[in-house]
């Protein structure tokens, strides 16, 4: 039996979650002296809410070794024989080496697979794998099926500021806009062969941020056929709601989601922040 595993940076919908029996492992928020599980003892809403209001910035740090050995041995205990771990993207968090070095620990093979990027990028090889396991496919066909998925994801992300990014560490190749532009609005991507985050554009009103956002994400898709569209939000539901009906209308894709972006990704993007994720099938 072939079990799959996540961090919680997957931003999958808990419904699909429990759907396919994912196991998703907890991500920690540092705020003051308090430390608190990804989506288990913090909750998206709650982080939002929060981050508007307290001066203080929280902080994110990956699972612990013992928390992935923990993990590895639950779904060694419920049958599994092999195990596929997929992670945020190595170059933007340390969860990758964690989890290979926690693989070690273990008495059956670990499979760790960096999904060079965060949010639905990585939740929607998280869903591939767990739909080709539920085909009933073998372990090279369910890695083969992620691969295939990541080689045409798409992410893009708009934020209503770049603070956020800077002060979260996460900025990648956008450090080239750091020093005056903290007014403005900035569109990034995710260049899921480096797994670093890359500028877009910089806008200076909200109206051009999102309209960018739509228009240049559809413009990169290699296919819009037999879509998979994740729209995510920082508690912007309204918002997120328009863009999904909008995408909907024009391109009728055959998966549509809504969820709100999680607390450790959060940090980074801020409140209010829109991103697309997705791919064609061909």
């Amino acid at each position: 039996m072939i079990s799959i595993l996540t961090d919680s940076t997957c931003d999958i919908p808990d419904e699909l979650i429990a759907k396919y029996d994912i196991k998703v492992i907890p991500q920690y928020i540092i705020w003051g002296d308090q430390q608190y599980k990804d989506r288990v003892d913090l909750q998206p809403i709650d982080f939002y809410r929060r981050l508007t209001s307290d001066p203080q910035r929280p902080t994110s740090s990956q699972a612990s070794q013992q928390d992935f050995v923990d993990a590895y041995q639950g779904a060694i205990s419920a049958g599994a024989d092999e195990i596929i771990m997929l992670t945020v993207s190595a170059a933007m968090s340390g969860t990758y080496q964690m989890a290979v070095t926690a693989s070690k620990s273990v008495g059956v093979p670990v499979h760790v697979v960096d999904s060079k990027g965060p949010t639905m990028t990585l939740g929607w090889q998280v869903l591939a794998a767990a739909r080709a396991k539920a085909a009933g496919k073998d372990l090279k066909g369910i890695l083969k099926e992620v691969a295939q998925v990541r080689s045409g994801l798409v992410q893009l992300v708009a934020m209503e500021s770049l603070e956020y990014l800077q002060h979260g560490g996460r900025i990648g190749d956008a450090v080239k806009w750091v020093g005056n532009v903290l007014k403005v609005k900035p569109l990034v991507s995710i260049n899921h062969r480096s797994g670093r985050v890359e500028p877009v554009g910089l806008f200076r009103s909200h109206k051009a941020l999102v309209e960018a956002l739509y228009r240049k994400f559809f413009a990169q898709l290699s296919s819009h056929k037999n879509l998979h569209i994740a729209v995510l939000h920082g508690n912007a539901l309204a918002e997120a709601e328009a863009l999904a009906a909008r995408i909907q209308a024009e391109f009728e894709p055959v998966e549509l989601l809504i969820n709100m972006t999680g607390p450790v990704l959060g940090i980074n993007t801020g409140p209010g922040a829109l991103a697309l994720c997705g791919y064609g099938e061909g």
